[in-house]
């Protein structure tokens, strides 16, 4: 319509979303279906949390806040950045928001000028490339496919910077890939960065406590700290913490950057849920133990899964590690027919036939901007899992 924004012109609507709706949809329509689509933990939040939350609301804390969030939180997540990153903030450097994905938004609204670029590692959530779009500026993209780990190379890095490059975004461990940067491949990424001070660094830990076999979890700003000053460290409690419908978001960076996303959110926005941040200082200064505990049952249904995709004819699947999801290559799919004659071209034509075949919706990844792949999301039961990963197998041996 005429007086739609042109700016929406640019971006789509989010594809997990639509594939969890669609789900929703199927279900209440009363089909069986299996959604492996949504990035959502299946634990509940710890009750420890919400009892903070019940306090909250009957000691009154029902009233607008800071804009960005009260001292008493900005000094929890202070004390979180210290513990777990060696990071030192003060309450001015804090940035408290409605959620990760608020973070960003505000952060690439603050900052991007129109012809702006920003270094999107693929495969890469799919609203990184979109919110720059929104902003005015540029996803420049780059491919770090099954062969490198899905992680970007320092080669490729600095082959991407321009002069008009002013993020590159950091994803680790990565939605949608789980794959996790070691500290020695960061370094080889900051290594590149420190010859560029015009490039800043997003980096977006959002699942820093979810992941496996031993694997130590680092942030660039801990690993190059003369980087620190131009990094924006961002993460929120909605993964590791099971909260996902409180929306909490937060952030660690320069005093001039999170005055500029303040200014931001004044105008949208303004505070985030009061309850919300008061649940959040629990979460971030109370017992952390089961945090680990479902961790490890992450781990056990990563095992899982990954040894039932591996064992389809067709599809082979990485060991991620960390996050809650696999990334499985279905290129042996490509160019097959399904059961009534129409041939697999693409990722989405695997996952629509999935969907219809066998009632397991999972997420193309051309969405994710690495094809041909697929994301499922692990964030269920065992039961689920082995159920939706028979079907799976069901529908690929149907294929002609």
């Amino acid at each position: 319509m005429a007086f739609i924004a042109d700016a929406l012109g640019r971006i789509k609507p989010s594809p997990t979303i639509a594939v969890t709706s669609k789900a929703a949809e199927l279900r209440a329509a009363g089909k069986d279906v299996i959604g492996l689509g949504a990035g959502e933990p299946d634990f509940d939040t710890i009750d420890y949390v919400k009892e903070a939350g019940i306090k909250a609301i009957r000691e009154g804390q029902t009233k607008y806040t800071a804009a960005d969030g009260t001292p008493e939180l900005k000094d929890a997540i202070c004390r979180k950045f210290k513990r777990e990153n060696n990071l030192d903030y003060k309450r001015e450097n804090i940035s408290v928001n409605c959620g990760g994905k608020h973070t960003i938004f505000n952060a690439f609204v603050a900052t991007l000028n129109a012809g702006d670029e920003v270094i999107v590692p693929a495969p890469y959530w799919v609203s990184y490339p979109d919110m720059t779009l929104l902003a005015g500026g540029t996803p420049v993209i780059v491919e770090a496919g099954i062969e490198n780990g899905f992680k970007m190379t320092a080669d490729q890095l600095e082959r991407a910077i321009t002069d008009k490059t002013k993020w590159v975004i950091f994803n680790s461990p990565s939605n949608p890939s789980g794959a996790a940067y070691s500290y020695d491949e960061i370094k080889t990424l900051t290594d590149v960065l420190l010859k560029y001070p015009h490039v800043w660094v997003f980096s977006d830990d959002i699942y820093e406590h979810i992941v496996y076999d031993d694997f130590k979890f680092f942030t660039p700003a801990s690993v190059e700290p003369k980087l620190k000053d131009r990094t924006l460290t961002m993460n929120g409690v909605a993964k590791a913490y099971a909260m996902t419908g409180w929306r909490i978001g937060y952030a660690g960076g320069p005093v001039e950057l999170i005055n500029a996303m303040r200014k931001v959110q004044s105008q949208s926005t303004s505070n985030p849920c009061s309850i919300s941040q008061a649940a959040t200082i629990a979460a971030l200064d109370g017992d952390q133990g089961y945090i680990k505990d479902r961790a490890h049952a992450f781990q056990k249904r990563r095992d899982l899964v990954v040894k039932m995709i591996n064992e389809v004819p067709g599809l082979s699947c990485p060991t991620p590690q960390g996050a809650f999801y696999v990334y499985p290559s279905c290129a042996g799919l490509i160019g097959k027919k399904t059961p009534d004659g129409k041939i697999i071209e693409t990722d989405q034509d695997v996952s629509t036939y999935l969907l219809e075949s066998v009632g397991v919706a999972v997420v193309h990844g051309e969405a994710f901007g690495l094809s041909p792949h697929f994301r499922i999301s692990y964030a269920t039961s065992d039961d689920i899992l082995v159920e939706a990963c028979g079907r799976i197998r069901k529908a690929c041996e149907a294929l002609l």
